[in-house]
C-alpha cells in the first residue's frame, strides 16, 4: 500500500530518531511533537506541528534516516504517504504540488524567523511568538486553542530558556489578559503587542 490513513493515540510514537526515512506524513487531525536527542542524551523539542502540516519530508531530498522523533500529543489522524508515491503525486498532480511547495517555502521562512528570534529577541518575546504560532494566529483570524497538555518545560526547551522563566512570563501574560486558562490554554491576539514592542 502506498498511502495509509493512520490514527495515533496521545503519546504514540509516529517514528523515532534514526528510523529509516521512507514516508511523508500529512497531519489531518491532532498534533505531533518533534524532538531530537543529542549524543549526551539531552532531548530538545524542535517543533509542534498540527493539521495541514507535513512531517518527515526530508526523505524526498535523500535523507535516509529520521533526524527527530515524532510523538502524537493529542489523538491524531495522519495520511502516511510512501516516498515513491509522494514523488509520483508531486509530478502528476499540479495543485497538490503547488500546495506542497508553498508549504515548504513557508516552513523555510519560519525556520529563518525562528533563528532570528533566537539570536536577537528576549525570552519573553520568544515565548509570546511561540504561543502565537502554536495558536496558529493570523491577523484575520481569531486565535485558536493551543495544543492541550504542552508543559512549561517543553515551552522552555522550544525557546531556549528555563521552566521558571516560562512560568514567570506565563503568569505575567495571564494577569495582563494575553492568555487564559479556560478548558485549555487560549491565546488572545493582544499577545502580539509583546512581540511588536521594542
Amino acid at each position: 500500500m502506498q498511502q495509509l490513513l493512520v490514527k495515533f493515540r496521545r503519546n504514540d510514537t509516529v517514528f523515532a530518531q534514526g528510523d529509516p526515512a521512507k514516508s511523508v506524513i500529512y497531519i489531518q487531525v491532532g498534533g505531533i511533537r518533534l524532538t531530537v536527542v543529542n549524543g549526551a542524551g539531552k532531548e530538545g523539542v524542535v517543533a509542534i506541528l498540527g493539521p495541514g502540516d507535513f512531517v518527515d519530508e526530508g526523505c524526498l531530498a535523500g535523507q535516509s534516516l529520521c533526524v527527530a522523533t515524532a510523538t502524537a500529543i493529542t489523538p491524531t489522524t495522519a495520511l502516511v504517504i510512501e516516498k515513491r508515491e509522494m514523488i509520483r503525486v508531486l509530478h502528476a498532480e499540479h495543485e497538490f504540488s503547488d500546495r506542497f511547495v508553498t508549504y515548504m517555502l513557508a516552513r523555510n521562512i519560519r525556520v529563518e524567523a525562528d533563528l532570528v528570534d533566537q539570536l536577537f529577541n528576549s525570552s519573553e518575546k520568544r515565548l509570546a511568538r511561540t504561543l502565537l504560532l502554536l495558536a496558529r494566529y493570523r491577523k484575520d483570524e481569531q486565535p485558536q486553542k493551543v495544543v492541550a497538555n504542552l508543559s512549561q518545560e517543553s515551552l522552555a526547551e522550544m525557546i531556549g530558556t528555563t521552566r521558571s522563566r516560562v512560568n514567570f512570563f506565563m503568569n505575567k501574560f495571564r494577569k495582563l489578559g494575553f492568555i487564559e486558562y479556560n478548558g485549555g490554554l487560549h491565546v488572545n491576539g493582544s499577545l502580539l503587542s509583546v512581540v511588536l514592542h521594542e
